[in-house]
């Protein structure tokens, strides 16, 4: 069952990226021309070349993403923390694989606040989770997450008796379920949630309905700015941050019909 929801979620993501729809008007343009039907094809045409204009000049995914990013704190005062759990994302497995270096993306804050935070409380331990969520890796993946996360903590001068590693899960829900299994965390412990702010509340909600007894959320990566900043010609921008928002808005409403 939750391989097929992790199959179908994907392929639902791809079905709503805005690309996808344009791609597909585009089509449907040619066709229209093909056939003589060239007010279907003026207006398809029309509407697509709206839709990238817009894109590449207002910041509309600022606005999707914002209402998400600002639901939980940024950098909360932590009298106590037992554990630390980093969700994955932040690592380019086969890049790492290939070049024999780690390689890290946009989101690369999850992995340095972690080391950060475990500077900052020497006692935590440190549980990163993540396997892989790319839908070609569904049958099982030579390349991890946790793999890349491990040789980056251990750079970084952490004790691998710290470090606890879960790479089995493909999503957020799995993150939750198998960090909880691994952990085993007392009820009067104080664990720290970090990943993406855009992120946190769908992790949240994973996490808790996972059974975490008191999990603190510490959102890292934040993606938007001011809207005025935004303004200007820079579609690839505009468009990652859309579909970003688009995914996270999508997946808090499969993961509340599904009670995940």
């Amino acid at each position: 069952m939750d391989t097929l929801f992790f199959i179908g979620a994907k392929l639902v993501g791809l079905a709503i990226r805005p690309e996808t729809w344009i791609v597909l008007a585009l089509c449907l343009t040619l066709v229209a021309m093909l056939r003589g039907w060239m007010r279907s094809a003026r207006a398809t045409l029309g509407g697509s070349l709206a839709l990238l204009v817009l894109l590449a000049v207002l910041p509309v995914g600022d606005l999707l993403l914002r209402p998400l990013e600002t639901q939980f704190p940024p950098a909360p005062v932590l009298e106590r923390v037992d554990g630390i759990v980093v969700l994955g994302g932040a690592e380019d497995a086969r890049k790492t694989s290939l070049w024999g270096q780690t390689q890290l993306n946009e989101s690369a804050e999850r992995l340095t606040s972690a080391v950060v935070l475990a500077r900052r409380y020497p006692q935590a331990r440190i549980l990163f989770a993540g396997g892989s969520g790319a839908l070609r890796d569904v049958a099982g993946s030579a390349y991890s997450e946790a793999a890349v996360a491990r040789q980056f903590f251990i750079d970084q001068g952490l004790p691998s008796s710290r470090l606890l590693f879960e790479s089995r899960s493909r999503n957020t829900a799995e993150n939750a379920r198998h960090s909880f299994e691994l952990a085993a965390p007392g009820v009067d412990e104080t664990w720290v949630l970090i990943t993406s702010a855009f992120h946190m509340p769908r992790a949240m909600r994973s996490f808790e309905a996972a059974g975490w007894p008191e999990i603190v959320a510490y959102p890292v990566d934040y993606r938007t700015g001011r809207f005025a900043d935004g303004i200007g010609w820079d579609l690839p921008r505009n468009l990652a941050l859309v579909n970003t928002a688009i995914k996270e808005y999508a997946g808090l409403i499969a993961y509340r019909i599904t009670g995940r």
